[in-house]
């Protein structure tokens, strides 16, 4: 709660630490004082390997439920509680760095274009939708998040407000078919979705006029994808789309990072590897001194 994190975030740790506990008290372990690194480096095991009740985690799962425990052991220390920290010694283990995968631009006006029938109120939001997690990069969470006030479309504006991670909030302009698209929803059919419920601020809606749930969003963009021939699509390939686009069409990784919400360049600059490796194959393919 101190460092601002995400409520998904916070879930994630609290599911991480009630496992750990429930893992010190099999072994016998009922109090802080008993634990020693050789418990933690087992549960370290055991999240690897998976047990009974639990399948194995990935490493970046694993990591993170180990980033847990060694903040609650931490904390323990801190108060009080413990006079060690057993888990000061026990390392997260690596992770891969995945490269994003990114759709190409015919790919995106193939999946916006299968937003659902002609006129519909239900495709209009479906639409506005698409066009405003690729046009804006924003994640699905942010977007399920928005109210009316946040999208600004006057003159001179047209620009939306996301909260992010760690409740920082930023504005990002948007692009005419981002503009366009959520224009035409919010006169020419959240009206009528939002008389079937009871109203509300949000900015996007279900079919019985409540707010759209994340899980609402995903399926909206499953089922474009099913009509658009697309395999594969998820809501955060679309962000990983915006920044690859943009690096792509000369943007500063700068201007990337602050549209993106990133707290540092780093994880921005996993873009500019995409595009780096891009570059390589396509220079192994043309020079015919590189093919051997």
């Amino acid at each position: 709660m101190e460092r601002g994190l995400a409520a998904n975030t916070l879930a994630s740790y609290r599911r991480d630490l009630v496992r750990y506990v429930e893992y010190l008290r099999r072994r016998g372990r009922a109090t802080f004082r008993e634990v020693a690194q050789d418990d933690v480096a087992a549960f370290l095991t055991v999240l690897k390997e998976g047990d009974d009740k639990h399948q194995a985690l990935v490493a970046s799962s694993a990591a993170r439920a180990v980033s847990a425990v060694r903040g609650l052991h931490r904390f323990a220390l801190s108060r009080g509680v413990c006079p060690h920290d057993p888990a000061h010694d026990v390392r997260p283990p690596r992770q891969l760095r995945r490269q994003p995968r990114a759709i190409s631009v015919d790919e995106v006006e193939r999946l916006i274009a299968a937003s659902g029938p002609d006129g519909a109120p239900l495709t209009l939001r479906n639409r506005a939708l698409l066009e405003l997690l690729y046009g804006t990069g924003a994640r699905i969470s942010e977007a399920v998040g928005l109210t009316v006030d946040d999208v600004d479309l006057t003159a001179g504006a047209q620009r939306v407000r996301l909260r992010g991670k760690g409740g920082r909030t930023r504005l990002v302009p948007l692009g005419r078919f981002a503009r366009d698209a959520m224009g035409a929803y919010l006169t020419g059919a959240r009206p009528c979705i939002a008389s079937r419920g009871r109203g509300g601020p949000g900015l996007f809606l279900n079919a019985r006029g409540g707010r759209l749930t994340r899980q609402g969003a995903w399926e909206v963009l499953q089922a474009a994808a099913e009509r658009g021939g697309l395999e594969g699509v998820s809501p955060h390939m679309l962000r990983h789309s915006f920044a690859t686009h943009l690096l792509d069409g000369g943007a500063d990784v700068r201007v990337v990072q602050e549209l993106l919400g990133h707290a540092s360049v780093t994880t921005t600059q996993v873009y500019t590897q995409v595009t780096v490796d891009e570059l390589r194959e396509a220079c192994v393919a043309a020079r015919p001194r590189t093919r051997h």
